[in-house]
This record gives structure tokens, sequence and C-alpha cells, in this order.
């Protein structure tokens, strides 16, 4: 039992080796890391931390990549809680602001009077707007918006009725200190004036996570259909097979497109649709490896002690299986990465607002041709660095694990 060990631990550090050895592997392992950590992390680590990145300045339309510009936060009249970390996390936090971008601003008594931004070519005589201080630092009540001015001091009912007596100098302290921000767009803006960077860090988890359940779905169908095809033959392996030739016969993106139009649209249908797809690989490579395996010494020798078929098939034959089922997977999951994208740029994967690389690029691919081609661009990069990450560790696991390399 010892030496079992010894010589798997032995065997597990030769792939290692060889794995590491593939430079395209280690960096695409590396990338798909970072990845897998900005889709976990979310909107903890967005810019832009509203909910799908969907919130829009629309006098910041197009603005190019590094662009900085100086935000007004005025505080919504709704009574809008923060959200825990978890829930941050997971969907972003409500937007609390409408925030005006400005080029200058000053104040006058309780008033902050601002010059709107209105892009490069501002011109200096675009008409000023004005606020109240109090309506700029506080959720008022809408059914008493009115701030009453005693001296230097305001008085006003915020919307939980809470009634509030502030100094006009502590509210333009706090304008000044929390509600007059700087923000760098590093991707810039798309037309609509959100955040490129930040729908790029959000459409990682519809990528990855359409990649993961796709491929799940799969390989329980296709690892399950190929183990009981390979493993018992006869009539059973020819009515398997006769499904993978059917299913082989229609091209991956019909058979997508049917799907979609039954299932209808969203994200758990492409989920169900791309994973009902991606099985006939998985079933005809796993079908002709159980074939061999089956003919094993250990395999017979299981049966002529008695072990019952699923024990066989799950702890005897699959663990032999599990490389090259983690070769499939890796070129599956790049697979599904681009019929996601190729879905959603056809208007039938995940709906607007929902951040999605393919639906970034549907949105401004008509920019291609024009000055703004990056918008465009930029997420079909992404795509690119993606799918050629997965098949880079796809090669890596392949030569790991065979045997036939030397270590």
């Amino acid at each position: 039992m010892e030496h079992e060990i010894a010589s798997g631990e032995l065997e597990r550090t030769r792939m290692w080796r060889r794995f590491v050895s593939n430079t395209g592997g280690v960096f695409g392992l590396i990338y798909m890391t970072i990845l897998v950590i900005i889709a976990i992390l979310g909107y903890l680590i967005t810019p832009d931390k509203t909910t799908y990145g969907n919130n829009m300045i629309l006098q910041l339309a197009n603005e190019p990549p590094g662009t900085t510009v100086t935000l007004l936060l005025i505080r919504k009249n709704q009574d809008i809680k923060d959200p825990t970390w978890l829930e941050l996390i997971l969907f972003g936090a409500p937007d609390k602001y409408n925030e005006v971008p400005i080029v200058d601003y000053r104040f006058e008594e309780d008033k902050i009077i601002v010059v709107p931004y209105k892009g490069d070519d501002n011109p200096m005589n675009v008409e000023e707007e004005v606020y109240n201080i109090a309506d700029v630092v506080y959720p008022l009540s809408p059914e008493f918006p009115e701030v009453f001015k005693r001296g230097d001091i305001l008085q006003f009912v915020l919307v939980d009725y809470t009634p509030m007596t502030v100094p006009i100098s502590i509210l333009q302290q706090k304008v000044v200190k929390e509600h007059i921000v700087d923000r760098t767009f590093w991707l810039g803006t798309d037309r609509m004036g959100r955040d490129i960077l930040t729908r790029l860090m959000l459409g990682t988890r519809i990528s990855l996570s359409v990649g993961f359940v796709a491929v799940l779905v799969a390989l329980l169908i296709g690892v399950t259909l190929g183990m009981i095809s390979g493993y018992f033959g006869g009539k059973i392996d020819n009515v398997v097979m006769w499904l993978i030739n059917v299913a082989w016969s229609i091209p991956t993106l019909l058979l997508v497109f049917a799907l979609m139009m039954f299932l209808g649209k969203g994200l758990f249908q492409i989920f169900l649709a791309v994973g009902l797809t991606m099985w006939v690989d998985i079933a005809r490579v796993v079908r002709g490896q159980v074939i061999q395996i089956r003919e094993m010494p250990y395999v017979e020798a299981a049966k002529v002690l008695g072990i019952n078929t699923s024990k066989i098939l799950w702890r005897h034959i699959l663990p032999n299986l599990i490389g090259t089922i983690m070769v499939i997977s890796a070129s599956n999951f790049a697979a599904a990465i681009i019929i996601e994208a190729g879905l959603s740029f056809l208007g039938l994967g995940v709906q607007p607002p929902v951040p999605s690389w393919g639906t970034m690029i549907r949105e401004h691919y008509g920019y291609i041709m024009s000055y703004n081609p990056y918008l465009a661009m930029v997420p079909g990069i992404a795509i690119m660095l993606t799918v050629l990450a997965f098949y880079q560790i796809g090669n890596a696991l392949r030569d790991a694990f065979d045997v036939k390399l030397v270590s």
C-alpha cells in the first residue's frame, strides 16, 4: 500500500513538472486565475459598483481611455440602504447618487453653482446649474422637500421623516470632501456613458459561469452515456452511438439556436443550451477509452470478484479517464465562451443591462470603422485571450497526462 501511494505521488509530481514545462499552459493558468479572482470579487474591485455597472452618465458618452472627470454626487431622495459585503459581491450596490460631471463650482451660501461638463469642446458660456447643498448631501423627503434657511443654519426633513438642523459651513465641507470626486475611466466609456472597465470585469462572470455550468452539464451527460456505451456494448452501444451521430450531424450553432428558441432567452437557458450541445465530443471520446479500459486485467479481476457494475464504472474506470476528461473540458470551456459571445452578439444571449462581452461587441461593432474602434475591440480581445488561455491549458494538460513523454 505504501509503495502504491509513493508511486502515485511520484506520478503526480511528474505530471506537474510536465505541465509547468509548457510555457503557454503556465501563462494560461495564471491568466485564468486572475479572471477567476475578478469574477469572484466582482463589485468589490470594479470602479463602478452599481448593479451590472449600468450607471449611465450620458454627458460622458464615448470618452477615450484615461479620461478623468470631476463629478458632483447628488444624493437621490430615496431611502436606499447600504448592502452587506455579500450582497455587494453578488449584486452590487444600489445607485444612491445622481452623478453630474462638472468643470468648476462655487458656493453661494446654501447653494452650489456648477459649470457642467459637456466634453472637450465645452464652450465657456455653458449655462450654470444650481443645487441646494442640503439636497446634495442628504435624501430629502419627497413630501416635505423644502429647505429652510435660518441665518447660518439649514432646516429640512429627511426621507425617513427625521428633522435635521445643520450649519451651512458643515454642509459645504461635506460637499467638498464627499460629494465632489475625480473619477478616471481607464478604458473610457461606451455610447451610454458607462464605464467600460467595469462592464468588462463583470462580463468575466458571465463568460466563466456559462463555461463552467455548460461544461458541467456536458460532462454529466457525455461521461455517463460514454461509459455506459463503452462498457456494456451491444444494443446499448448502438443506441448511444445513434444519438451521438444524430447530434453530430446537426451544426452546433443551429442546434443552440433551436434550443434557445425552445427554452427562451436568459442566462439559465444559455447554460442548458450550450451544455446540451457539447456532450457529444465527450461521450464519443469516453466511449473509446472505456472500450480499451474494460479489457484491462484489473477490470476483469473486479468482475470475477463480483464487484457491482456501478462501482467498477465509477471507482475503477472513471479515475483512469480524468486526464482525458480534463483535456476535453478545457477545449469545451473555450468553445462555450465563444458560443455565449456569439449568442449575445446576435441578441439571443443574456439580455441588457447584464454585461456580456458579446453584448458589448454587439452594441459597438458599428464603431469599428469609425473613430472609436476600441469600444468593440476591447471585449473582442478579452474573448480572444480567454479562449487562447483555455486552449493552452488544454495542450499543457494533454502533455502532462501523456505517459509516453519522458519526464
